[in-house]
């Protein structure tokens, strides 16, 4: 429903993994428009007030967001990250989960994507290298806005 609750249980929240989330912006706008809570849980090392949202700051240590946003997660909230562990996780929490190009994570495709990670740790690990991530560009927006919005339209 438009006004962030789900057949009168829970309200939807949006989790968001916030260190690195270039759309901080946009998951904002969208849900003040749907009047939908958000939380940013980010680390020591970043400092965020963008006078909305809820901001959780965790130990700088590794998952530690990831700890935290999984033990929050219900089936009702929506996950905005990049890390695939996490977003295997609460996928299996219920929740709905999407990264920052808009890519949305299902049972169907979160089994690949821990694989390929799997693989290119290991490849690095060995001493290889793997091809690093695309410049961020203004489609890549959109995607995630559109998709993103898909997600919203559900809950």
């Amino acid at each position: 429903m438009k006004d962030g609750t789900t057949t009168g249980e829970c309200p939807t929240r949006i989790l968001v993994d916030a260190d690195a989330c270039p759309v901080k912006e946009i998951i904002l706008r969208m849900a003040k428009r749907r009047n939908i809570p958000v939380t940013m849980v980010i680390d020591t090392s970043h400092e965020l007030n963008d006078g909305y949202s809820t901001v959780i700051t965790v130990d700088k240590g590794s998952d530690s967001a990831d700890y935290v946003i999984t033990n929050m997660a219900t089936r009702h909230d929506i996950v905005v990250t990049q890390d695939y562990g996490l977003g295997a996780m609460v996928l299996a929490k219920g929740a709905s989960a999407i990264d920052q190009n808009g890519m949305i994570y299902t049972g169907d495709n979160i089994d690949n994507l821990l694989e390929r990670r799997y693989i290119g740790q290991k490849i690095r690990r060995g001493g290889g290298r793997t091809k690093g991530p695309k410049k961020r560009n203004r489609e890549d927006d959109e995607r995630f806005e559109d998709a993103f919005g898909k997600i919203l339209d559900r809950k």
